[in-house]
C-alpha cells in the first residue's frame, strides 16, 4: 500500500472520529492536529510530501482514535505504530 493510500485511510479514521479535515498551503511543514473552540481540526499541508503528511496524520490518529478498539487495515496499523514509536524513542 503506497503512502498516498495510507494517508487517505488515516484521514478517513480522523473523520470517523469527528475531526474536521482542512487542506491548506502551509509552506511544506505537513500540517497537524489542533483544537479550535472545542473542534478538532487536522490541517493537511498541500505543499508537503504525502509521506510527511501521512506521518503527522498517523500521530494524530494515535491521539484521537483508540486503535485497539477499531478495525484498521494491517498496513495502516503498522504505519501508525512505526511512526508513533519513532517519536517516543
Amino acid at each position: 500500500m503506497n503512502e498516498q493510500r495510507i494517508l487517505e485511510e488515516l484521514l478517513s479514521l480522523l473523520e470517523q472520529n469527528s475531526v474536521t479535515i482542512r487542506a491548506e498551503a502551509l509552506g511544506g511543514s505537513g500540517g497537524g492536529l489542533c483544537n479550535i473552540k472545542g473542534q478538532s481540526i487536522f490541517f493537511v499541508d498541500t505543499q508537503a510530501q504525502s509521506a510527511d503528511v501521512a506521518a503527522i496524520c498517523a500521530e494524530a490518529v494515535s491521539k484521537v482514535v483508540d486503535i485497539e478498539k477499531v478495525y484498521i487495515r494491517p498496513e495502516v496499523r503498522q504505519f501508525i505504530e512505526e511512526h508513533c514509536n519513532n517519536k517516543k524513542g
